[in-house]
């Protein structure tokens, strides 16, 4: 068969992308837990394999794969969870797949592949069971509740108190008892539902969550003396925790990042601008000074 040079260069991307995602599934089937999630991830390498000895029938040479991204989704799996790992490439595959309509034209073997390659999504979509995907509600529970909470808190006691010492105390000692009291909370939650969560896991989750979020708004209060500085930073790392979570779950769960996203940072900042308008108020009418 002749085939045109951007044919044979498309053809030549998708046995690259095969072969590389052919060695990611393998190794990342080599360590999940589940033995059901193994077997699933490594017939989905063999047939990235077939489709790899598919394409070079027709481009007719060997093809290395791409090893900085063998490591990288493969470490980004290990440290963020196989299912963000696996989701995230299977943007990436998604993109790639725009190209399968104008090999198929040539090569009608090409539309076997790409449905191939939608079924795989699928099945991956199904065996995906993580226990930290389990208890993302969880850790919304805790972060989001943390961010509302403290950025309230801290854009209140800021006005009200101009201290960067006592705004951090008081800081601290709301944000520790209020995560000690979420995570009874969703203790006591967990464990009156029918659900798989374990109850003290689903609290630790929330407990931390909670945590890491007040200790990273807190921070610039006990680094930087001006408190309105100290403020406007706090304000950007609740946005930019937002952020980053969302994204977390929007590639894990297939949600949409933009409205969750816009949801949590919308709410965080309005109650922080109220909470700052009132600290204003009660310093003015119980005419403290600190």
């Amino acid at each position: 068969m002749q085939l045109t040079e951007d044919i044979r260069k498309k053809i030549l991307l998708f046995q690259r992308t095969e072969i590389t995602e052919y060695h990611i599934y393998s190794k990342l089937g080599r360590k999940v837990k589940s033995s059901e999630n193994a077997k699933i991830l490594q017939q989905i390498a063999d047939d990235e394999l077939r489709h790899y000895h598919g394409w070079k029938k027709y481009s007719g040479q060997e093809v290395p794969p791409y090893r900085f991204k063998i490591w990288f989704y493969y470490l980004v799996s290990r440290v963020f969870g196989f299912t963000f790992g696996v989701k995230l490439m299977e943007i990436g595959e998604e993109k790639a797949q725009a190209n399968y309509d104008a090999v198929a034209r040539v090569i009608p073997e090409a539309k076997k592949y790409q449905e191939q390659e939608d079924k795989h999504e699928h099945q991956l979509l199904n065996m995906l069971d993580e226990e930290r995907l389990r208890y993302a509600g969880s850790v919304v529970l805790g972060l989001n509740d943390a961010l509302v909470e403290l950025t309230g808190a801290l854009a209140g006691l800021t006005l009200a108190l101009q201290n960067v010492k006592l705004i951090a105390l008081s800081g601290l000692i709301t944000g520790i008892a209020a995560s000690m009291s979420m995570a009874a909370s969703e203790y006591l939650s967990t464990r009156s539902e029918e659900t798989a969560k374990h109850p003290v896991r689903a609290a630790v989750y929330t407990g931390i969550a909670y945590i890491v979020t007040v200790t990273l708004l807190v921070l610039p209060y006990l680094l930087i003396e001006n408190y309105y500085i100290d403020l406007v930073i706090a304000l950007t790392t609740a946005v930019i925790i937002i952020a980053i979570f969302n994204y977390y779950i929007s590639v894990a769960k297939g949600e949409s990042f933009r409205a969750r996203f816009l949801e949590m940072a919308g709410l965080s900042l309005s109650v922080a601008a109220f909470s700052f308008v009132i600290g204003y108020f009660i310093r003015q009418w119980l005419g403290i000074e600190v």
